[in-house]
């Protein structure tokens, strides 16, 4: 991975855009890009699928941020000006078809074409199955549980990081345990029960996790995670989830017994699920 200090004056193109979840049809912009190429991330404080510095996971390629409140006042002129000035060897820019800028988004990529003396690459839109990727779409699939879904359209595994929090205790001592997380920034998958791989000082294990409100104890909201098979002796730290598929709705048992079975079901079909579960 490039470092974040890459200068830009090594820069020679760049791909513009907001690249929340660096998806699949962020990574066909960035299949433009040269071998001293660069992403510019526009920061509308809405990114939560792969908010603030997450994306470096997902590229080689150095990334530098933009808050849109800096720049949203620009003309046309000036945004290109700016370019300019911060990739003074800049010769190619790459965005999306549907790419506007400057102030109240007036310019477009012809726009781009007209004012910037480089060459200008505008890529078409992306789909799967004959529907166009977009950050949004691949939002609401998150909203409904769609893990498959959106997993298809990211072309990886939707991944949150949180960190260890102190939970009920009584996981441990009466069923199985589970790590409790806080997450922080990034969208939370539907209430339920997921399929998931779960990282801990750099090493992956396969899990079950739990998202929702804890209906058959305390009532309250709450983000757990069990390893599978492992006893990990873990006393906080930042902590990784990949999904992989919703195994089923968050549902209330009426005594701890029911819901321990549950949980051992759960298990037992997670390690199916993630046998063949590609990250």
């Amino acid at each position: 991975m490039k470092s974040f200090t890459t200068s830009k004056n090594s820069i020679t193109s760049i791909a513009i855009g907001g690249f929340d979840g660096m998806h699949l049809a962020h990574q066909k912009l960035f299949s433009y890009l040269d071998e001293h190429g660069a992403i510019v991330a526009i920061e509308t404080g809405y990114a939560n699928l792969t908010p603030k510095s997450n994306r470096q996971k997902y590229s080689t390629l150095p990334i530098f941020y933009y808050p849109l409140e800096e720049i949203k006042h620009l003309s046309g002129e000036a945004f290109v000006k700016l370019l300019l000035e911060e990739f003074p060897n800049l010769q190619k820019i790459v965005v999306g078809y549907d790419f506007c800028f400057g102030k109240n988004r007036m310019y477009n990529t012809n726009s781009l074409k007209e004012l910037f003396g480089g060459e200008v690459v505008v890529v078409a839109e992306v789909t799967v199955d004959d529907v166009a990727i977009h950050s949004r779409t691949i939002r609401e699939y998150l909203r409904d549980g769609n893990i498959a879904r959106a997993n298809k359209f990211l072309g990886k595994a939707y991944t949150l990081t949180g960190y260890m929090i102190a939970g009920q205790g009584i996981g441990k001592e009466q069923f199985v345990p589970t790590i409790n997380i806080e997450v922080l920034d990034f969208l939370i998958p539907k209430e339920g029960i997921y399929a998931t791989k779960t990282t801990i000082k750099n090493i992956e294990y396969n899990s079950v996790s739990f998202i929702g409100h804890r209906v058959s104890t305390d009532g309250n909201f709450a983000i757990e995670t069990h390893i599978i098979d492992q006893n990990i002796d873990f006393d906080g730290g930042n902590i990784e989830i990949k999904f992989f598929e919703r195994l089923r709705d968050n549902q209330k048992y009426e005594n701890l017994d029911e819901l321990k079975q549950q949980i051992l079901e759960d298990i037992k079909n997670a390690k199916k699920i993630l046998q063949n579960a590609i990250n």
